[in-house]
């Protein structure tokens, strides 16, 4: 597998513009499943596996174990804000930079996977009783200098979750 592949074992994100209602609520049991489907690829996983990063330079299943939740937190908390407010300005963070914090290296991963799906649990009630418009209201992302329609970031937050499930994947599937 080239750099590339292993970076992106999914593909890169690309979003659709319009999406049916089936749509959006494939994309909200993504996110829903997520947590079991990463219970299930970390099931049984050995220190040295967790410990594993998934491409040369890449992060570790632990790294990436502690990331989702972290990035999803934030995506929960922007989609509250957005639906609150008129596109707010939204707070980036260096994933990176968190990634290497101590409870990055040091939390059992078990805390982080109940965290996701606590988080997870909260955020599909949420998006399951938005209504259309809602999914048109945005937030501002100071990075990219836009605005973020929510049913952009549902999509990018559903590829997200498969996105790192692939990573864990390349690692458990490794022998």
């Amino acid at each position: 597998m080239d750099q590339q592949s292993l970076q992106y074992p999914i593909g890169k994100f690309n979003a659709a513009e319009n999406l049916s209602q089936g749509q959006i609520e494939d994309f909200i049991s993504d996110i829903e499943q997520l947590p079991k489907q990463i219970a299930a690829a970390i099931a049984g996983l050995s220190a040295e596996k967790l410990d594993t990063p998934y491409r040369p330079g890449g992060w570790t299943v632990r790294q990436v174990m502690h990331h989702i939740p972290d990035s999803h937190m934030n995506a929960y908390i922007r989609f509250k804000l957005a639906l609150t407010e008129n596109n707010p300005t939204i707070r980036p963070y260096f994933e990176d930079r968190w990634a290497e914090l101590p409870d990055s290296q040091l939390t059992p991963i078990d805390v982080s996977l109940t965290l996701l799906s606590s988080i997870h649990q909260r955020w599909v009630v949420l998006l399951k009783a938005m209504k259309a418009d809602d999914f048109k209201r945005s937030y501002f992302h100071p990075e990219y200098q836009q605005a973020i329609a929510l049913l952009h970031a549902l999509q990018m937050y559903s590829w997200h979750g498969k996105h790192h499930l692939a990573h864990i994947m390349l690692v458990t599937n490794s022998h």
